[in-house]
């Protein structure tokens, strides 16, 4: 099933379609393996893997250790207002920021425009889901507070009607820094894959439109706003912040 699916996706897109030990292509390399799916970096001098995990790795880490409701994040959706929470996340890679939003309560919904990693996603979260099922009730119950929908945001928010979602999250792809060892090599795959968003400031109008509550927007520390506007607080870390952008007061949770 697995070639089979290798094969779909390789006429689709009008890839090259490569045998699993073929080691010659020194680029990035979709591997469709017989349990999950992985992106690999072969353009490194060691090949860099890139695999969507929700059960084991830094993202269980997180849920674990990760610091709760306490967290930057946590405080820049409005977790200290409301308990449940929804969120569109418009921008949402490989899925790291919505696990661990969904981990604190938060019903999220995921949007991917990169065919690349919705596959990865879709797998990891394919994969999560099956071991939790049998495994550990408490990721059961957080993953399926995750919704991916394949699409292109701005499509997808344009779309929908005004005050639709409590809060819009956005993490648009900044441009890679100069010197590559201020970027983890994971991340770096991750550039050269979707590239940079150069759409993402159309992406806040429309955010802002939709959200009920708020927008918040992850950013490096040192980056300009998003479309040159300006939030209404911030939360700022060791190397990134969050720009919010309060609209309207979270309603009340149900005693």
């Amino acid at each position: 099933m697995r070639v089979d699916d290798a094969k779909a996706f390789a006429k689709h897109y009008q890839l090259p379609l490569l045998a699993t030990n073929d080691k010659a292509w020194r680029a990035l390399v979709l591997v469709f393996g017989s349990q999950k799916l992985w992106l690999e970096n072969r353009a490194e001098k060691k090949p860099v893997v890139t695999i969507v995990d929700f059960v084991e790795g830094a993202n269980a880490h997180r849920r674990k250790f990760g610091g709760g409701k306490g967290q930057s994040i946590a405080k820049a959706v409005g977790l200290g207002k409301s308990k449940h929470i929804t969120v569109l996340d418009a921008t949402a890679g490989m899925g790291a920021d919505a696990f661990v939003l969904a981990t604190l309560g938060c019903k999220v919904t995921l949007l991917e425009r990169s065919p690349v990693v919705q596959l990865l996603l879709e797998d990891g979260l394919r994969r999560a889901l099956s071991y939790a099922e049998s495994e550990d009730p408490e990721l059961e119950t957080i993953l399926r507070r995750m919704t991916l929908i394949k699409s292109d945001s701005l499509a997808y928010l344009r779309a929908l009607p005004e005050d639709s979602t409590q809060v819009v999250f956005l993490d648009p792809m900044f441009p890679e820094r100069k010197k590559s060892a201020e970027v983890k090599k994971e991340m770096k795959s991750f550039h050269s894959l979707v590239g940079k968003d150069e759409d993402a400031d159309a992406l806040l109008a429309l955010a802002l439109r939709v959200a009920n509550n708020r927008v918040v927007v992850k950013r490096p520390k040192l980056a300009p706003f998003l479309a040159e506007q300006e939030p209404g607080y911030q939360l700022v870390g060791k190397s990134g912040r969050f720009d919010v952008y309060p609209l309207k007061a979270f309603d009340a949770d149900p005693a």
